[in-house]
């Protein structure tokens, strides 16, 4: 593939800006300057730096974020900072077919809700993680603003009648991990889904944190803002 290719495929810009930055000496591999921009490279395991950035090749982008409260899972945010902000700006213009360009947010999280989200450039992948016909399991800790009795839990186990949908939605798990803490475990994602299902129960949701997704769990030195690749194992985790 050739190296232009390669960083278009990337997000560095489109093909003339990024045979630009090949010809003006900006990349290197391995610590060498290749100013070629039809340099014919393999992309397995590949690594490059770009104006002093290292970056890894992917074919496909699939990224783990840790949201911290205060953004929105949105490109045109209304009032919060956006997600997207934390993220390179490769990541941000990475192209797709027949779609807006660069990653995409696998499911939204309301802007004080903090915890794991998943972000891909991938179709299929980004299709199979939100579909509610796949019945991925995603794992919430909520902090309510009373105790938690077991009445509500088992309301919620049960099924709650939310006002937009007659049928009974129910937590596929829950149990009170402390007081006013609940985990709840969940295969679908409706609008304001947990903070709504426990105002069903007559609680309140004051704090909302997804720890884990499928069998992948939020890692604890990922700290709030920061994000990385997710490497093979991890995948596997979420099929």
């Amino acid at each position: 593939m050739q190296l232009q290719d390669i960083l278009y495929s990337q997000g560095f810009g489109t093909r003339r800006i990024c045979a630009g930055l090949v010809a003006q000496g900006h990349v290197s591999i391995a610590g060498q300057v290749v100013d070629d921009p039809a340099a014919d490279l393999a992309t397995e395991r590949l690594r490059f730096t770009v104006q002093g950035t290292e970056w890894p090749f992917h074919e496909k982008a699939y990224l783990l974020m840790n949201k911290p409260a205060g953004t929105e899972c949105s490109q045109k945010p209304s009032a919060w900072p956006s997600i997207y902000t934390l993220l390179p700006a490769a990541l941000r213009q990475r192209p797709r077919r027949g779609a807006a360009p660069g990653v995409q947010a696998i499911g939204r999280l309301d802007q004080d809700t903090t915890g794991m989200l998943l972000l891909s450039d991938d179709g299929v992948f980004i299709h199979r993680m939100s579909s509610p016909k796949k019945h991925v399991p995603k794992v919430y800790e909520v902090t309510a603003a009373h105790d938690v009795t077991p009445a509500q839990v088992e309301e919620l186990l049960a099924g709650v009648v939310l006002n937009d949908d007659p049928r009974p939605v129910r937590a596929a798990a829950a149990e009170v991990t402390d007081g006013k803490r609940l985990r709840l475990v969940l295969t679908e994602g409706k609008y304001h889904q947990v903070k709504r299902m426990v105002a069903a129960v007559g609680n309140q949701v004051e704090a909302l944190h997804r720890s884990q997704i499928g069998g992948l769990a939020l890692p604890a030195d990922l700290a709030p803002g920061q994000w990385r690749w997710l490497d093979a194992e991890e995948l596997k985790l979420l099929e």
